[in-house]
């Protein structure tokens, strides 16, 4: 498979191979979608709380005594059943970790990224050497590589202040070090954009 080089202007520098290596293999959807929740679930913090009897404020006094008021017994004010009690089997803090072999978070991210490459949605650029921090700056290179109206994640193993910067304020683009991006990340886009050197680490991660 061969993909194109381009600069931040979209002018075609050069052509070159995506290794072999990574490209034979076949894709497999289960693991990709195993990782996925595992990801997911490991984003939760797990501190929705909520009271119970025993640990909502006051109700110490029985009400009234058990007989001879024609009313229902009652023990405490703070019974689930009256107005400012506690909650019934509510949410209690505890963890979603869900733990994923590396071996399987790698197949899952090459399984996807594969999918990207074999479908065209993977641009490879020279650099992100950018000399305004201007968000329209990067919105034109954006134009000019014609992937402005996509959901981007672009990958970086050396970002700069400018760019920073320049893609704090789009919503469609997301960046993340080229090393750390996570399956969820490489999946939950149109486009990857990403720069030479980037690209060339993460073959080189998932091939081994």
């Amino acid at each position: 498979m061969k993909l194109i080089l381009k600069n931040l202007q979209g002018k075609e520098l050069r052509e070159f191979d995506v290794s072999k290596q990574l490209i034979d293999f076949d894709i497999n959807p289960g693991v990709v979608r195993q990782a996925t929740l595992s990801e997911m679930a490991n984003l939760r913090q797990g501190t929705h709380c909520s009271k119970n009897r025993s640990a909502v404020r006051g109700g110490g006094k029985k009400p009234w005594k058990q007989k001879g008021r024609g009313a229902a017994r009652a023990g405490t004010i703070r019974s689930p059943l009256w107005k400012g009690g506690g909650v019934i089997f509510g949410p209690t803090p505890h963890a979603y970790k869900n733990k994923l072999s590396k071996k399987m978070s790698k197949l899952a991210r090459r399984s996807v990224f594969v999918d990207k490459l074999s479908n065209g949605n993977v641009v490879v650029v020279e650099n992100f050497i950018i000399d305004s921090f201007k968000t329209r700056s990067l919105n034109g290179i954006l134009k000019l590589l014609k992937i402005e109206k996509s959901k981007i994640s672009l990958l970086v193993e050396k970002s700069n202040e400018n760019l920073n910067r320049a893609v704090r304020n789009l919503a469609n683009i997301y960046m993340v070090k080229a090393s750390n991006v996570s399956v969820y990340e490489l999946l939950d886009c149109d486009v990857i954009l990403v720069d030479l050197e980037s690209f060339n680490l993460l073959v080189g991660m998932l091939e081994k």
